[in-house]
């Protein structure tokens, strides 16, 4: 079978996009690793395929490194955009994306060369609710922040949100590019997290502005992450270190992070890249 792909990123979170709108192609757990094997395959943190919906413009079917599926991916969908736009799938420049986390409304920024530059999507509201991120603890106050969790030795005071996939939100005061990544695994697949989940290490810079490295469940730690980014922003913006609009510093770049709290939207906004497109035989 051959794919005739595009290779993509959003702050250096790359992906492998194709467009199967008649629903012919379907991936097994083992073809979805080649592509993203970066020896052997094209290489990539995950897989986007641009599917048919009978609710919006398209369906976001996306995969992570090790092919499993994800609800959501807040770089991805961005790539998608530029994807459907800049090949003539779609000249809308709103347009609607379902997702497994839900229909995403998403808005195009264009370039002076008429291509798609940088993309906003409304993220949906977080989640807080433990049952729904999924965390297995019994909670008394709504949101959980500050759970202590121990792995590999050490406590980490740890805050739970959903942006359509469970995050798991670290905040250090130390320099968080020397942060040990082995910490990230452990939490990963800490028994509390029935689904596995994503961890942000995140220190504070100023009361707009935040750094962040990312543990993706499912890709190991990439160089950015979108979801990563809104929940971030959102719990510093719950413990009052940050106030809206908060710039997310990932090692890829930076995103802007808008959320007025309270039942509100995350509105998360950031660049779209094209890198190279081809043809592969799986």
């Amino acid at each position: 079978m051959q794919i005739h792909f595009q290779k993509m990123h959003g702050t250096l979170n790359d992906f492998v996009v194709f467009s199967d709108t008649e629903n012919r192609i379907a991936l097994s757990k083992t073809a979805v690793a080649q592509l993203c094997d970066r020896r052997s395959g094209i290489g990539a943190d995950g897989v986007i395929v641009v599917r048919p919906s009978a609710s919006a413009h398209f369906f976001m079917d996306y995969y992570n490194a090790d092919g499993s599926t994800a609800e959501m991916c807040g770089n991805g969908i961005r790539c998608l955009a530029k994807y459907v736009y800049d090949n003539g799938l779609l000249k809308e420049k709103e347009l609607l994306v379902e997702t497994r986390a839900g229909i995403k409304n998403v808005s195009l920024n264009m370039g002076k060369d008429g291509f798609v530059e940088s993309v906003e999507v409304d993220m949906g509201a977080p989640i807080f609710d433990p049952s729904e991120i999924p965390v297995s603890i019994s909670a008394q106050q709504i949101p959980v922040l500050n759970h202590p969790l121990e792995v590999e030795g050490r406590i980490f005071h740890c805050s739970f949100v959903s942006m359509g996939n469970p995050h798991c939100v670290v905040f250090l005061n130390e320099d968080i590019e020397k942060f040990p990544s082995a910490y990230g695994p452990a939490i990963e697949n800490h028994f509390l997290f029935p689904q596995k989940t994503n961890v942000e290490f995140v220190r504070v810079l100023s009361q707009s502005h935040l750094s962040m490295r990312v543990w993706e469940r499912g890709s190991g730690e990439t160089l950015s992450c979108g979801t990563g980014a809104c929940a971030a922003a959102v719990v510093g913006i719950l413990k009052k270190f940050v106030e809206t609009p908060v710039a997310v510093d990932i090692l890829g770049g930076s995103l802007l992070i808008k959320w007025d709290g309270s039942n509100a939207t995350v509105i998360m906004s950031g660049p779209a890249k094209l890198v190279y497109y081809g043809t592969i035989t799986l």
